[in-house]
Parts: structure tokens; C-alpha cells; sequence
């Protein structure tokens, strides 16, 4: 074991551990077992590994202007920087994440996830130049691995980062979702079904117009998403503790932003108002509802299906993939399990949506303290996601069936279906055929011939898909 001490004391720690004291501090103060985001993890390095190429910038700037001798301040050993960047791009890549111990859950701003990692990629620098981890007057979680950093403008800028990626990814997965509901609405254009106003029969419309309806809706979820970006695309890194860039060089300012867009290849541009951008989460209120958005969207279309595939229809329409056994106890039973999934994932965002919005509103002065907590949640609603996405895209859609034959049989035996016969005959003609139907359990064509209120051929022609499917009639129609 080593001993680590801070102010406040000192802690044991494992001899091989690359976490420290402040993490293990941490772990003793927040008793949570919520495994912090894998995604965030790598960003927050990310960000660590532009800071010092930046650095690594600036020593060059001034060495190029003075001697060491004539500067007040040390500039770090070339072995250390690169040691420090060989280290942090391992951790941008995953790498040590079992040493990240900090949970999801905490208090403090995000600085036990800024200093975790920083006791991670100081002592990792440790070991490749040679040295035990815990050697911190060589490299130091603070002195070295923070240069020019503050907590508070290293995590929001890793948020608003590891949120990009993930918008990025949510954004490819609607549209491949998007692209399975136009293949069924395309293969289903034409067939007609009941459509249902207050869960009733109502009128004549076809599959085609249903799952156009989702079809258009993730257009529009695709394209809220794509807005998103120019709302958390302006970071606030460079300036330290509140935004006024104290304790860090001019050129350290102006070079870490651009730095950071050139490593990740994404379009980050430093705020113009570094203090509005550390202590305002507005933009995750708002790019949150957005996606909230989605959410409501993917529900109204699983609870359709489900509803339209469920045992209390008495002749199924619909089939849904079978996916996985339903019971223990009830031998052949299987449930809508994707739907479920994506109903539970929909309910989880909106609930994140209000922890969001209340926690951004509770930031006090200069800075909002609940970022973790934020962040987490916001994290967490991408990844459900694009998991319903990818769920429904592939174990959904892409087997669904639907019983044309049935659908039209149940259409024309649907007092719905005289609806279409209004214009020709008016109501109270369409309703007596309606009672027809109802009172015998016939279909429309033979109420009609009990009736003969409708001529054969005409309502042959009348009740052909493309005539029930067109926007509205025209007099010519009728005449």
C-alpha cells in the first residue's frame, strides 16, 4: 500500500492503483453504486489531451521569445507533457476505465470526476517514464494533469462533447429506423384498413397512411435532432474557475478551444461569454426537450402496434416478430417485448427531462453544482435512445407482418365503411345500411343488395382502394 495525503489528511492506497486519494475520498462520501458514463469518461480525457497539446503549444510560444532563466515560472520537462498526452490518449480510448471509481452520483460540481481522471492519467504518465504510481513530485494530478484546468470548464465541455457524439449517433439512428417504417408503409401503400378515432371504428384508410404517419414523424425527430448541435457546440474551457479565465495564460485561451475541434473533429467553438457558459445550462434544458420529443413520438407508435397485435383484438391485423418466451408459468405465451422496452425507455426521459430542468434551474450565481447529476441524465436519455432505435429498427420492424386479406374483410364488414358512401347517398341512406350490417354480421356489398340503396358497380368502383384513399372528392365524382 502507499500513502497519499491532501489537506484534509492522509488514505492508503493500492500499490498498483491508478486512482488516488481524492477519488477515494469520493467513493467514502457518495454512497451510490450508478456506474458513471463509459462515454464521458473518454470525453473528459479527450479534452484533458487537447489541454496539453496546448500546453505543450504555449511552451513552444515562449521558449521561442525567452530563456528559462528570464521567466518567473517553470515550464514542465518535454518527458512530462509527453508522457501526460501519451496517457490521456489512452484514456480518450477507453483504457483504465476499472480505475475510474467515482460514481455517477455526487456532490461537488464534478470535481471528483475531474480529479479521478486526473489521478488516472498522472499516474499512468507515472509508470511509462519509469516511475510508481503515487510519485506525485514528479507528475502531479494537479499540478501537471490539471494545468490550466478547472473542473468547471473541463466537465461541462466534455458533456457538451460526449453529447455531440451521441447526438451524432442518435441522429444515423433515427434515419435507419425512419428507413424500415418507409420500407413496411411502402409495401402496406394501398391496403386498406379501419382507421380508429377514441379507439373506435371510424373511417376507411389504408396501412400506407399509419405508418406514413410515423414515417414523417421521425422526418421531423430527425431534423429537431440535427438543429441540436449549434445548441451546445459553444464551450466554456479556457475559462478556469467562472468563466474570466483566471490562473490561465492568454494564449492558452484563445489556442485550446481550437485544439480540441482539430482532436475530435467536431465543430466546438469557445463562447463568447465564458461566464454565461459556466454557470447557464439552458442549452441541455432546451436539447433535451428536444429529444424528449422523440421519445413521445417512438411511444405513440409502439402503443398502436401493440395495441393493433394485442390478444383483445378479435382477429389480428398485425403481427409483431416473436422475439422472447413471455412466461414462466403459461406455455406458449409470448409479449411485446420491444414495444415494452422502448414504453419503459420513452417514461425514463421524460423523467429525466424534469430532474434536467429543475437541477439546470437550481445552478446558483457562477456556476451550477448539479452538472453530474445533469450530465448523467442527459447521457443516459441519448443511449435509450438510440437503443430503442436500433431495437425497433431490427427487431421489429424488420419482420413485422401484416394480414392484408383480414384487414380489407374486417374493413368492408365495418360500419366505418359506409363513411365513403356520404357524398353519394347522404347520411341517413349510409346509416340505414350501417344498421344493416351491424344487425346481420354482413359486409357492405350485402346490405346493399338487401337494401339497394347504392347502385352495384357504382359502389364496386366507389370502395376501390385508390378512390378511398384520395385527398377528398371532386363533383365530378358524384355526378
Amino acid at each position: 500500500m502507499r500513502i497519499e495525503k491532501d489537506f484534509l489528511g492522509e488514505k492508503k492506497i493500492d500499490n498498483e492503483a491508478f486512482y488516488g486519494i481524492h477519488s477515494l475520498r469520493a467513493v467514502e462520501n457518495f454512497p451510490d453504486n450508478t456506474i458513471f458514463h463509459y462515454e464521458w469518461y473518454k470525453a473528459v480525457a479527450d479534452v484533458k489531451l487537447a489541454c496539453y497539446y496546448t500546453y505543450k503549444s504555449f511552451k513552444q510560444a515562449v521558449l521561442s521569445k525567452y530563456n528559462q532563466n528570464e521567466l518567473s515560472f517553470k515550464l514542465f520537462d518535454d518527458l512530462i507533457i509527453d508522457a501526460l498526452i501519451s496517457s490521456a490518449s489512452e484514456v480518450s480510448r477507453g483504457e483504465y476505465f476499472q480505475n475510474f471509481i467515482v460514481p455517477a452520483m455526487q456532490g461537488g460540481a464534478g470535481t471528483s470526476i475531474n480529479m479521478n481522471i486526473n489521478e488516472i492519467i498522472a499516474n499512468v504518465a507515472l509508470k511509462k517514464i519509469g516511475e510508481n504510481p503515487g510519485n506525485y513530485s514528479i507528475i502531479h494530478p494537479i499540478e501537471h494533469a490539471n494545468i490550466y484546468q478547472s473542473t468547471n470548464d473541463v466537465i461541462p465541455t466534455s458533456l457538451k462533447l460526449v453529447s455531440m457524439r451521441l447526438l451524432n449517433e442518435l441522429e444515423n439512428s433515427i434515419n435507419n429506423l425512419r428507413s424500415k417504417v418507409e420500407l413496411v408503409e411502402g409495401k402496406y401503400r394501398n391496403n386498406l384498413r379501419i382507421a380508429y378515432t377514441q379507439m373506435q371504428e371510424a373511417v376507411p384508410s389504408s396501412y400506407g397512411k399509419l405508418f406514413s404517419s410515423y414515417s414523417d414523424a421521425l422526418s421531423r425527430d430527425w431534423w429537431r435532432i440535427s438543429k441540436c448541435f449549434e445548441r451546445i457546440k459553444t464551450v466554456n474551457l479556457g475559462g478556469s474557475a467562472v468563466g474570466t479565465g483566471i490562473g490561465v495564460p492568454r494564449f492558452f485561451i484563445m489556442e485550446v478551444v481550437p485544439m480540441l475541434q482539430k482532436i475530435t473533429k467536431l465543430p466546438l467553438t469557445r463562447s463568447e461569454n465564458l461566464s454565461d457558459a459556466t454557470s447557464n445550462l439552458d442549452a441541455f434544458v432546451e436539447v433535451h426537450a428536444i429529444i424528449k420529443s422523440h421519445a413521445v413520438n417512438l411511444e405513440k407508435m409502439v402503443s398502436d402496434l401493440r395495441l393493433l397485435s394485442s390478444d383483445l383484438v378479435n382477429i389480428k391485423e398485425i403481427e409483431l416478430p416473436q422475439k422472447q418466451m413471455g412466461s414462466s408459468i403459461m406455455p406458449g405465451k409470448v409479449n411485446p417485448v420491444i414495444p415494452e422496452f422502448v414504453i419503459s425507455a420513452a417514461h425514463k426521459i421524460y423523467s429525466n427531462d424534469s430532474l434536467i430542468t429543475s437541477l439546470c434551474a437550481m445552478g446558483s450565481l457562477d456556476l451550477n453544482a448539479y452538472i453530474p447529476t445533469i450530465g448523467h441524465a442527459f447521457i443516459e436519455s441519448l443511449k435509450l435512445l438510440i437503443g430503442a432505435d436500433e431495437t425497433l429498427a431490427v427487431n421489429l420492424f424488420e419482420d413485422l407482418s401484416i394480414n392484408q386479406q383480414t384487414a380489407k374483410e374486417k374493413l368492408f364488414k365495418s360500419p366505418a365503411i359506409t363513411t365513403a358512401l356520404t357524398p353519394y347517398i347522404g347520411y341517413e341512406n349510409a346509416t340505414l345500411i350501417a344498421k344493416e350490417m351491424k344487425q346481420f354480421d354482413i359486409d357492405i356489398f350485402k346490405a346493399n343488395d338487401n337494401l339497394h340503396l347504392f347502385d352495384e358497380d357504382k359502389l364496386q368502383t366507389v370502395l376501390q382502394p385508390e378512390n378511398l384513399l384520395k385527398l377528398g372528392y371532386s363533383v365530378e365524382d358524384i355526378i
